[in-house]
């Protein structure tokens, strides 16, 4: 059985790509500080003390691209990476949970 085929990424730079990963990495941690969707404080705080580095990281990306003359966020396309690459979900648990209904 072969493995499921995924649609291709957008033609990224180096640098946009760069920029997708350690974006995706911040949405992750603050979805695992999310008070609303936590569980113990300890993983709270491991992820907390892990978000600085993943931001300092977003930063470099965002230098990089800055500095090699990538003045324009292509935003349509950096999205439709960012949707290839699950950030919908990985986004929607830095949002509140829906209530349950009555």
């Amino acid at each position: 059985m072969l493995p499921p085929q995924f649609p291709p990424l957008p033609a990224l730079t180096r640098a946009e790509a760069e920029f997708i990963d350690r974006y995706l990495e911040v949405l992750d941690q603050v979805g695992r500080i999310n008070p609303a969707r936590g569980s113990d404080t300890y993983g709270a705080l491991r992820a907390a003390q892990a978000l600085a580095s993943r931001a300092v990281a977003l930063r470099e990306a965002l230098v990089l691209m800055h500095e090699r003359g990538e003045s324009q966020i292509h935003a349509e396309t950096l999205a439709r990476a960012l949707r290839l690459l699950d950030g919908d979900r990985r986004a929607g648990r830095v949002a509140l949970p829906q209530e349950p209904s009555s």
